[in-house]
């Protein structure tokens, strides 16, 4: 049987991958494939953050695979064609894949196919490898897709998961096919300076630390800003160096209210990802449009700008986004409070944060980012869509002694925790010595204003 490919996209990784382990069965060698697919850049989802991030997870994976006797193929271009010529190049048979879920993948997908079979190869799609549970495999009887979370994850939960794949011991790789060198920390371009390193091994060593010294307490500390007592795997989920379904099956078997509610989390992104896979058109428009007249860039140009560099006059909001900034991520607490305070307390149009985010994020996913923007802008899938996050208020609750606002607004530092929340308390010269800004809005203000737009009183 000719040696088959493998194509890697969003699944970086040797460990439970089962495309590669379909492949191995029978061949006497694979060639693991990776394409910088020219349409991702062309799209704009090749950022600086991500790409450098990817970079380091391709590194990583060519390492693993010589360390197995094999390498990794890496092409730029058009990915069907790289896919088809080193098809013809390596003589392949078949081409194995994980199964992707957004239009885009799917499109890619069935582009890929037919070119595939127009050569007299075959291509094979295996899902839960990108997700715990793929979409379609869970629906309520009146739907293609379940809207609202709670009855999701309760099928969600019974579904019996695939077994852990283990990595291979070796990954033979015929000789032939050719590919760029990779080499981390190449990337030129505005990369965050606190940026994690990519690859399997670095995800790993995180996952075992958090499994040691923070899962047991993520139910009553992942809210904490201060504590950053959250998992940050979330880069490796969406590169896929580390699966969904091995942390599903490592987190029951460790148990406890931190493990549960970690699962839950897990849960939520396969949510998004079954609504995207059922309406594409998500990620760009509303689900449940409210008729919003947003305010835009031409209308609001300054308030954005302050909101992007981290300057609103709201510490909490402010230190989230200069946080964004340095590390390419953000807590998640802060995600909800600074795109409710540019949502519903600016009135800003939903797309123009969730656009920035995916710019920054080395986790920028289009299913999460877009679906979590939505339902916190009110158009999504929240059943509370009127919801406000007072930022004051959040931030006394989240970050009481204002360690997180000090250690990314550091001109706030010197201020009692009393303050740290609201510094326009003090005197204007006193608060003008400290440099940072007063307010850009009143919030009772901007939630009057969001409330008029829906159509209602103040």
């Amino acid at each position: 049987m000719p040696d088959p490919v493998v194509l890697f996209t969003a699944d970086l990784r040797l460990t439970d991958h089962p495309p590669l382990r379909a492949a191995l069965e029978g061949a006497g060698a694979v060639v693991p494939l990776f394409v910088r697919d020219r349409a991702v850049e062309a799209a704009g989802f090749a950022t600086p953050n991500r790409r450098a991030y990817l970079d380091g997870c391709l590194a990583d994976l060519d390492a693993e695979l010589r360390e197995r006797g094999g390498r990794l193929v890496v092409r730029s271009g058009d990915l069907v064609e790289e896919v088809c010529r080193v098809v013809t190049e390596a003589d392949a048979g078949e081409v194995h894949m994980a199964a992707g879920h957004t239009a885009f993948a799917a499109r890619r997908e069935q582009s890929l196919r037919s070119a595939l079979e127009g050569l007299g190869r075959r291509l094979v799609v295996h899902d839960a490898v990108t997700v715990a549970v793929p979409p379609g495999l869970v629906t309520p009887a009146s739907s293609d897709h379940f809207a609202v979370f709670t009855p999701y994850f309760r099928h969600w939960a019974q579904v019996r998961l695939r077994p852990v794949v283990p990595a291979p011991r070796r990954v033979p790789v015929p000789d032939g096919p050719e590919g760029e060198q990779v080499t981390a920390g190449d990337v030129t371009g505005d990369v965050s300076p606190a940026l994690p390193p990519g690859g399997e091994r670095a995800a790993r060593r995180q996952m075992t630390g958090y499994w040691r010294s923070g899962l047991d307490g993520y139910d009553t500390a992942h809210d904490d800003l201060a504590a950053d007592a959250t998992s940050r795997l979330s880069a490796a989920l969406h590169f896929g160096t580390l699966s969904p379904v091995e942390l599903v099956h490592r987190a029951r078997e460790h148990g406890g209210p931190g493990a549960d509610a970690f699962v839950r989390q897990l849960a939520w992104r396969d949510f998004h990802r079954q609504v995207l896979a059922a309406r594409p058109e998500c990620a760009h428009a509303d689900y449940r449009g409210k008729d919003d007249r947003w305010r835009t860039e031409r209308t609001a140009g300054a308030d954005i700008d302050a909101w992007r560099e981290g300057r609103t006059g709201y510490p909490v909001v402010d230190a989230g986004m200069r946080q964004l900034r340095e590390e390419g991520w953000m807590h998640n607490r802060a995600r909800l409070l600074t795109a409710s305070f540019l949502t519903k307390t600016l009135y800003v149009d939903w797309r123009i944060g969730a656009a920035h985010f995916l710019r920054w994020l080395v986790d920028g996913d289009v299913a999460n980012n877009q679906l979590n923007w939505q339902w916190m802008a009110g158009t999504g899938t929240d059943s509370r869509p009127n919801r406000v996050l007072n930022p004051v208020t959040q931030g006394r609750k989240y970050d009481p002694e204002g360690a997180y606002v000090t250690r990314w607004v550091p001109e706030l530092g010197g201020l009692p925790p009393r303050l740290v929340h609201e510094p326009w308390k003090l005197p204007d010269t006193e608060r003008a010595a400290l440099g940072y800004p007063a307010p850009v809005v009143d919030l009772s203000s901007g939630l009057a204003r969001f409330r008029r737009a829906r159509g209602k009183q103040p």
